[in-house]
């Protein structure tokens, strides 16, 4: 499982997560982001895996940057499959602005995924979608989960989303939680049951 985290954070902020879910047979991948000036945070250097202009999902796109990550993705999937995994047995999953890398790169990714975690977050040059979306991953499922009170990336932004996945032919899981910008205990227990649904059982007793 490769699990990207957000925007300002790093690879160990979803080590405790990882406990809580005790699946001690997956192994997971938390890299960490390059660190990058935020135009929206007047230039600011932090981990981002792409810059941000004005409100998420809104308006101008950092699309060489997501593209970059989208490549240091793919590359994350082949050092594992150069491992002997297949790629079928990996669930890309992420949280916000890693999030929005995971369900891009998902979209466009040419070969069977097992999963995708979308948490918090949206889809990114999502006006793209019906041209570069690939047939591998239409079927595969894809679990979108939503805080209710998130003031970061909006609920109604996410749902955009979430339709417009839909209306190209992606299988969608939708999840909302009372809760802000964040994750909560019942959406880590739903994560969990999310996980023993897609992936071998041998990884997930």
């Amino acid at each position: 499982m490769i699990w990207l985290h957000g925007l300002g954070a790093d690879g160990y902020d979803f080590a405790p997560i990882v406990e809580k879910l005790n699946l001690p047979r997956l192994r997971f991948v938390l890299p960490h982001a390059p660190n990058l000036a935020i135009t929206r945070n007047n230039g600011y250097i932090m981990p981002a895996w792409y810059d941000l202009y004005g409100s998420t999902g809104d308006g101008q796109e950092d699309e060489t940057g997501i593209q970059t990550s989208e490549q240091y993705v793919h590359q994350l999937i082949e050092n594992e499959m150069k491992l002997g995994v297949t790629s079928d047995s990996i669930v890309l999953a992420g949280f916000s602005q890693g999030g929005a890398i995971a369900l891009h790169t998902a979209t466009r990714y040419p070969h069977k995924l097992a999963g995708v975690l979308a948490l918090s977050t949206y889809l990114p040059l999502k006006n793209q979608l019906s041209e570069y979306a690939q047939a591998a991953n239409r079927t595969t499922p894809i679990f979108m989960a939503h805080g209710s009170q998130d003031e970061i990336i909006r609920l109604s932004t996410c749902q955009l989303s979430r339709l417009a996945l839909q209306a190209a032919g992606f299988t969608v899981q939708w999840h909302e939680y009372p809760m802000a910008h964040t994750v909560c205990a019942e959406e880590i227990n739903d994560i969990r049951l999310f996980l023993k649904q897609v992936l071998p059982q041998d990884l997930v007793e």
